[in-house]
């Protein structure tokens, strides 16, 4: 369920979003005041905040600033009375991603806050779809691994599963059967010893034939421990 976090002065619309957005999968924690909101956003664990502008104790502009500067990636669609361009303007500028004027139909907010989900979802996968390493470039995106002088090294379906295990948890030990939770698909039938000739016709791919600069190790009673680093995303 998607979580919200909402400030807004007017009980009437704090009951109506309440009720309404939990109808579409949904959660709010209302707040009513700039206070309550600057003690409890910071820590907040919400997916986005639905912001009113005019508020009786507080600036929402000011609000925004503030928020954004403490978690930048956090999603708010401003409520507001004020639907005057400048406003807008100001708000967007501020660094909220959308702009809603009151009175507004709730099933329009609903679309709003989907599509800016959507579209904080598509900045997050574009940024995490290409990773390097040790010279290694791999696009999840394009399902492409590119070797250090440029050439494209073909994965199977199994190899890139694997590797896309191993980046995202790079530097931890990851024991088979972890690796078997991770790769597994629908239809497909792995083990360890399946796991194991993954891994080594991985290595293949990646040069990986031993010594300081091994990207995949081996460690014994324990799994595999992958060795590129974090991953650099252009």
């Amino acid at each position: 369920m998607t979580r919200c976090l909402l400030l807004d002065d007017d009980q009437a619309i704090r009951d109506l979003l309440v009720d309404y957005l939990r109808q579409h999968a949904i959660s709010v924690e209302a707040l009513a005041s700039g206070a309550a909101f600057r003690r409890r956003a910071p820590d907040a664990e919400v997916d986005l905040v639905l912001l009113d502008l005019m508020l009786p104790d507080d600036d929402g502009l000011a609000l925004c600033r503030w928020l954004k500067g403490l978690r930048p990636a956090l999603p708010v669609i401003m409520l507001t009375a004020q639907g005057d361009p400048i406003s807008r303007v100001l708000g967007l500028e501020l660094g909220a991603d959308d702009y809603v004027p009151k009175p507004f139909e709730p099933r329009e907010l609903v679309a709003r806050i989907r599509a800016v989900l959507r579209r904080g979802q598509a900045v997050a996968a574009a940024v995490n779809a290409e990773i390097r390493f040790a010279g290694w470039t791999f696009d999840r995106l394009r399902r492409q691994l590119l070797a250090p002088d440029g050439t494209v090294v073909a994965l199977s379906a199994a190899e890139f599963r694997l590797l896309t295990a191993f980046v995202d948890h790079a530097g931890q030990v990851l024991s088979r059967e972890r690796l078997l939770e991770l790769t597994r698909t629908s239809g497909a039938e792995s083990t360890d010893r399946s796991i194991d000739l993954a891994v080594s016709r991985l290595r293949g791919k990646l040069d990986d034939g031993g010594g300081d600069m091994q990207l995949i190790r081996t460690l014994r009673g324990q799994g595999y421990v992958f060795h590129g680093g974090a991953g650099t995303r252009p």
